[in-house]
């Protein structure tokens, strides 16, 4: 029985048994040929176990072999290798960055996964006119803000979270509360060097190679893998005053949002939260926010409401601190926000960029941070988002004790209609993440049940015609993925065909998934 045959009868048993394969074994000369490549890096064939869990934790698919690439011509000569392969190999490679993915994107069953932190590169930042930074595809974006800060200078559009790779968060997009000003990190990109489907290193940017270039940004690894940017920079300011306000009424809420994003002079950042029946809000902040009104603060009662929390930064410099307090004084006096609400405290740049870390650190000591993280995350355009907020928040959504809402708008005119993100086709729309940690196996706090809430707000959404995009987009089938990209399919479909005719890279996105791999987890 030729080796191809067996491959397909053991997964159609696999699969006829009901279960799914989370392991599939290329041949053994196959991976012997992997052996003999010329690297200057390595392979992993045996402690691959890493390589098939990331954040989301509700997916385990485990490579063949991991590799450690210790240049960029490691990553092409492996990709060329099973390019050569043609196509009847089922061998699929992914690059993976930092395993922040939700649902599998950057594991291969079977297949190889390219460990992207091993991709060392001296990060080159230039000043000037135009300043910006060379940086590996595989580099954290934390390191990349404290080697610029080093020059006063740091990128523009970031996370909420920096402990992240350049290339994972622009096969994406990169959101964040700077994204209504200067558009999500894909915009913030003036180059990129990546290693196509066919093993090739092309050199692209807007005037080079701009159809790989625009089709990378967004591509959920479609296209290539990203080995190096050119990332735009601005000078960097030393403090940032930190503000949040609630609100219990949606309306003034989102006017409130959408007046400052359109504004000439307006805050650096801003993201609102969404807190449905959670008791001590304004208590939980008092150990590193300083309430404006002490004593009314403490007559405020949150318990059993739907609140809607806005969070917004001002940044400047020591020198510039009486100027700052007057803009964000008049700013704020422009706000339908609850006047005992008002909390604020005085940061330094970096830790408010790194601020999700320090969860972070507290949740790993808890064991609460390698848990399953059933996420959604949706684009609704501003016509439709007060029918979705009207069923989904204190209806379909009892509270938010699962984690943190997210609901703020952004700008459509900062994004690049070139890329292959898909945004709703309003100027005004909004990002809605729910972020839920479903540490449980059963009950409101499992994965069960927080699959079932999203399940729900899909449905809805769906019957509804509230016209969502998933951000972070999750699929099983073709159907589903035309239905997300709707006329911009076959834009997707051809550059698929010119830069990984083989359906070679990234098959945990599931959109162009070879016959012989499973299709969910």
């Amino acid at each position: 029985m030729k080796a191809s045959l067996l491959h397909y009868l053991k997964l159609f048993i696999l699969l006829a048994l009901g279960g799914v394969a989370t392991t599939l074994l290329p041949d053994q000369d196959v991976l012997a040929s992997l052996r003999t490549l010329p690297l200057d890096g390595h392979f992993s064939f045996h402690d691959v176990s890493a390589a098939a869990w990331d954040f989301g934790n509700l997916s385990s698919f485990v490579p063949a072999a991991v590799l450690h690439p210790g240049s960029v011509d490691d990553i092409a000569t492996t990709v060329r290798h099973v390019f050569l392969m043609g196509e009847d190999s089922t061998l699929t490679v992914v690059a993976r960055g930092h395993g922040h993915s939700l649902r599998g994107q950057s594991q291969a069953a079977g297949g190889i996964v390219i460990n992207m932190e091993s991709l060392q590169s001296i990060m080159q930042v230039h000043s000037g006119e135009s300043p910006y930074v060379d940086t590996s595809g595989g580099e954290l974006w934390i390191n990349v803000l404290h080697e610029t800060l080093k020059y006063g200078l740091a990128p523009k559009s970031w996370t909420d979270y920096l402990h992240l790779t350049i290339g994972g968060t622009l096969s994406n997009a990169g959101v964040s509360g700077q994204t209504f000003r200067h558009g999500p990190q894909i915009s913030n990109v003036n180059e990129l060097e990546i290693v196509t489907g066919r093993g090739d290193i092309v050199t692209c940017s807007p005037e080079q190679n701009s159809d790989l270039f625009h089709a990378a940004l967004g591509g959920l690894g479609q296209f290539g893998v990203i080995t190096r940017a050119r990332i735009a920079l601005e000078p960097a300011p030393k403090m940032v005053r930190w503000i949040r306000v609630l609100y219990s009424d949606f309306t003034s809420f989102t006017e409130d949002q959408e007046m400052l994003i359109s504004a000439e002079r307006t805050f650096d950042y801003l993201e609102g939260f969404v807190i449905i029946n959670r008791t001590g809000i304004l208590n939980n902040w008092r150990s590193s926010f300083n309430p404006q009104d002490p004593v009314r603060a403490d007559q405020f009662e949150s318990d059993g409401r739907v609140l809607f929390c806005l969070e917004m930064t001002k940044n400047y410099n020591p020198e510039e601190v009486d100027i700052m307090k007057q803009e964000v004084n008049t700013l704020l006096s422009q706000l339908r926000y609850i006047p005992q609400s008002l909390f604020h405290t005085d940061v330094t740049y970096i830790e408010f960029l790194d601020r999700v870390h320090s969860s972070e650190v507290k949740l790993r000591a808890k064991g609460m941070w390698e848990v399953p993280h059933p996420w959604l995350n949706l684009l609704i355009a501003r016509s439709t988002i007060h029918k979705f907020a009207r069923e989904v928040f204190g209806k379909i959504l009892k509270d938010s004790n699962n984690g943190p809402i997210l609901l703020y708008p952004v700008n459509k005119s900062r994004w690049d209609n070139r890329t292959s993100v898909v945004i709703p086709d309003e100027e005004v729309f909004y990002l809605v993440g729910f972020l839920s940690s479903a540490p449980s196996s059963s009950g409101p706090h499992s994965v069960e049940h927080t699959m079932n809430l999203n399940n729900q707000i899909i449905e809805f959404s769906d019957k509804a015609g509230i016209g969502v995009k998933q951000y972070l987009p999750n699929y099983n089938t073709e159907q589903e993925w035309k239905a997300h990209f709707e006329a911009r399919w076959d834009t997707f479909q051809l550059r698929k065909n010119a830069y990984d005719p083989l359906a070679i890279l990234a098959p945990g996105q599931r959109i162009f998934q070879k016959a012989s791999l499973p299709l969910s987890s």
